[in-house]
């Protein structure tokens, strides 16, 4: 009888809902990568899932899956280490239950993340901005709703999960207007609104009804909009508005900009990092130094009060022709 197939059933009913209880996100992204890691090695080796063993699973086949993930599936770096992580940490709970393996365990977990390139982050200029939040039709229902969201999403710098799972009493009005929100790592936190956000969100909630547990942003059937459906319409809105403002052709826009514009618009307005690492639900402050790479207006401004050095213009020549020879190499 495998092995395998109780440990990894015991890996989500004890070790990620039990003991650590992690979250439904964290354990549909691992459900995700041992429903790929399985049906690549089914293909692969003719074996069906409950019948491998952890020597079906060695290291060379993770490095395998990995590239394959990368090669054929077109995934990035970063998702190709996010699925590493779920396997290294299956393997370190199979660790105290099958010392037995505790080599080809030991391999598994010595395979190492990928180094991956760290570009800077695409944000949006306020005249972008005006240009996306103009771009939904608001004759229509859904139109109203995607401004709604939009202006919503760039003020408040919400992650994707945390929009999809808003509902209508997660949002507070009155006095000290702000938004109640349940993200990431399980960290719940209040995120201020302004006037304008609430004049638009008390429009679109009058307009919406339903009940206080009923989703903030509905999809046509009145469930959560997902995930994928508001990445969706936010590309849809952006190439809209590129007619209207050429600039946003040249950048890729997705729903963590909203979130990268909000950060940007709070820095510019001198806000200190600390602050805006707790507005996103950031724990660490170097998560959020990125915003400091991507302001060139912030360097400038920086430049612009350093004294030039008292130096002359003019080029390196070697004093000698040896060296003269070596630098012409």
């Amino acid at each position: 009888m495998s092995t395998l197939a109780p440990t990894l059933e015991a890996f989500f009913t004890e070790r990620l809902m039990g003991q650590r209880q992690a979250s439904p996100h964290t354990i549909a992204s691992y459900r995700d990568t041992f429903c790929l890691l399985l049906a690549y090695v089914n293909e692969s080796s003719g074996k069906s899932p409950a019948q491998l063993e952890f020597d079906d699973l060695d290291a060379p086949t993770i490095g395998a899956f990995l590239t394959y993930l990368e090669r054929d599936r077109g995934v990035s770096a970063a998702t190709r280490n996010a699925r590493l992580v779920a396997v290294r940490s299956f393997f370190g709970f199979a660790a105290y239950r099958h010392p037995e393996h505790a080599a080809l365990i030991a391999r598994v977990l010595a395979i190492p993340a990928k180094r991956k390139d760290r570009p800077l982050v695409v944000f949006l200029d306020q005249p972008e901005i005006d240009a996306l939040l103009a771009a939904p039709n608001r004759d229509s229902w859904t139109g109203r709703r995607d401004h709604a969201l939009l202006t919503f999403g760039i003020q408040t710098g919400l992650r994707v999960s945390e929009l999809a799972g808003l509902r209508r009493a997660d949002v507070v009005f009155g006095h000290g207007a702000h938004v109640r929100v349940y993200g990431k790592g399980r960290k719940e936190r209040v995120t201020p609104l302004t006037s304008h956000t609430v004049a638009i969100l008390r429009t679109w909630l009058d307009e919406r009804g339903g009940e206080p547990d009923h989703p903030l942003f509905p999809g046509p059937t009145g469930r959560p909009l997902g995930r994928d459906a508001i990445r969706k319409l936010v590309i849809k809105h952006a190439h809209t508005a590129t007619t209207q403002c050429e600039s946003l052709a040249s950048k890729q826009i997705g729903v963590h900009t909203l979130r990268h514009s909000c950060a940007m618009a709070l820095l510019r307005s001198g806000v200190d990092l600390a602050t805006i690492a707790l507005w996103l639900g950031h724990e660490d402050l170097r998560t959020v130094q990125c915003y400091l790479h991507a302001d060139l207006a912030l360097k400038e401004r920086a430049l612009a009060r350093v004294a030039p050095p008292n130096t002359k213009p003019g080029r390196y020549q070697p004093p000698d022709a040896l060296l003269r020879f070596l630098n012409a190499l």
